[in-house]
């Protein structure tokens, strides 16, 4: 998640807004159908011209935006009040509109105002006729009255740590409580950003938009955020695609466990491209000789970080798995990886990089352009105000210790990082609220994609999204490797999205799909 790495290290979906176990904190919440209606409710968005964008970047010139104010605290429905950018990009066929489709992209962090103009190209003419495209950044995000921590350097990379080269955690709790105590800092304001609150943001952004009910997908954390919505609102929710899941019942720290199972599945793809290529990589011929040399690799750089010539970065191994994790979750990104591997093994050996290990570590290591009025920290911020504050953690550093040590000896490939301690031990606030439950009352309107070999939202979590939900989802399994599942080859996945979007259909009994071929 550092600002240094342009392939972001994002609490994918596990992370977001899965929470675990809440203690309740002034009462119990209002019901869905109260807060639906409580206080002012805003009826209209007035459209209009778009926040700037980040030096590069570009956008969709469809499309329009607005906010909606909502409460900081749904308790006091009548009190402060925060402002939710939002979105749309309109159906060029407004007589054939039959709603609303809202996205999420997850993180949780992660902005969404500008997914309508992502999500557009990749949708078929009969989707983008029946609805009009909605997105926003979710409450503390990007343009939505965006929190900060203040953090900088080492503290925006607190979040997913590694143990040291010895596998001591001993830095890690320095580190988590001292990232913990600079967001106390923020106040109590911070405590209402959660998973809860951001869903029920949703439904004002449907009463703001005029609709009976809203259709929804949402991608990583975003799908607990919509297991969520419908938990509260099911009356409410039209048509919603759930794509890489959270298990709601793992919430968060069990959901962040997976992430081991998630890494022995996918990085053989991963291995596989680089040993079809071991003449030019030189990292092994096999799936097994690629992961001994990864591995070995890893080690050393643990011992000695490895610099990057003309540039601040020294290669350690927790960047080398961390840069891993997240180029794992795109199939295009696969084989950058395995010449950033060639890269780092070169610097490693004391070697000059070539042309080619040059131009990789520069694409690996580019600065992010920032986003004109959004803090630095905020993504890293509302993805611990997210995870903190949706449920307690455990706070006995001692089980962090060796449930980390039991991680790596099990699970190398992810080295303790999915056990190790994060800023949430020490948290100081309680959550406000237990959990919302996760149930499979309400209609029959929800569509589970998932991957077979996803190392963000791994397949033991789309099947426990499966679970939770019941008879309300339909289920299509990709054998299929990343963290999305849509457009990304599975022609029987798409089919089905597409069908359900636009018709309303889903598979009679859960769907499994051949992946791409290759």
């Amino acid at each position: 998640m550092g600002s240094t790495i342009r392939v972001r290290i994002v609490v994918a979906g596990t992370l977001a807004a899965s929470a675990v176990t809440g203690a309740v904190i002034g009462g119990q919440p209002q019901s869905a159908s109260a807060e639906a209606t409580a206080g002012h409710v805003q009826t209209s968005i007035k459209w209009g011209d778009c926040p700037k964008l980040a030096p590069g970047a570009k956008r969709d010139p469809r499309q329009t935006c607005g906010t909606v104010k909502v409460p900081l605290d749904y308790r006091r429905p009548n009190g402060e009040t925060i402002t939710v950018a939002v979105s749309k990009i309109a159906t060029a066929k407004p007589g054939k509109k039959r709603g609303n489709l809202l996205f999420n992209p997850g993180g949780p962090g992660l902005q969404g105002l500008d997914m309508p103009g992502r999500m557009a190209p990749t949708l078929p003419k009969s989707v983008l006729d029946s609805y009009d495209l909605i997105g926003f950044d979710a409450r503390g995000v990007g343009h939505s009255t965006p929190m900060s921590c203040g953090l900088s350097g080492a503290g925006l990379l607190t979040l997913f740590s590694y143990p040291d080269a010895r596998g001591s955690i001993k830095a890690n709790v320095t580190a988590a409580r001292a990232v913990a105590k600079q967001c106390a800092t923020v106040g109590d304001k911070l405590r209402f950003f959660t998973s809860a609150n951001t869903a029920r943001d949703m439904d004002r952004i449907r009463q703001a938009l005029g609709a009976r009910k809203i259709s929804y997908w949402g991608q990583s954390f975003g799908t607990y955020l919509g297991a969520v919505y419908t938990s509260l609102f099911p009356r409410n929710t039209d048509r919603m695609v759930l794509e890489g899941n959270v298990d709601p019942s793992k919430a968060w720290a069990k959901m962040l466990n997976t992430w081991n199972q998630g890494m022995n599945d996918r990085f053989p793809d991963a291995a596989r491209v680089a040993a079809a290529d071991d003449a030019g990589l030189g990292l092994g011929g096999t799936v097994d000789e690629v992961t001994d040399t990864f591995l070995t690799l890893a080690d050393r750089l643990d011992r000695k970080p490895a610099t990057v010539p003309g540039s601040p970065v020294a290669i350690s191994g927790a960047l080398l798995r961390g840069v891993t994790y997240q180029m794992l979750q795109h199939n295009e990104t696969l084989a950058p990886l395995t010449r950033f591997w060639k890269a780092a093994a070169t610097l490693s050996a004391g070697k000059a990089p070539t042309d080619a290990d040059a131009a990789v570590l520069r694409q690996v290591f580019a600065d992010t352009p920032a986003t004109p009025g959004v803090p630095a920290d905020n993504q890293v911020t509302m993805a611990l105000a997210m995870i903190c504050g949706d449920t307690t953690w455990s706070r006995d550093v001692d089980s962090y210790a060796k449930a980390t040590a039991a991680a790596r000896a099990k699970y190398p490939l992810s080295a303790g990082m999915p056990n190790n301690i994060t800023p949430c031990a020490f948290w100081s606030k309680k959550p406000i609220e237990p959990l919302v439950k996760v149930t499979s009352h309400g209609p029959r309107n929800v569509l589970i994609l998932q991957n077979r070999r996803d190392n963000a939202t791994p397949w033991a979590a789309g099947r426990g999204m499966r679970k939770a939900l019941g008879g309300r989802a339909g289920f299509v399994g990709a054998d299929h490797g990343g963290h999305f599942a849509y457009g990304t080859g599975s022609t029987c996945a798409d089919k089905a999205t597409v069908a359900f979007l636009s018709k309303g259909t889903l598979p009679a009994k859960d769907l499994i799909c051949d992946g791409p071929k290759a």
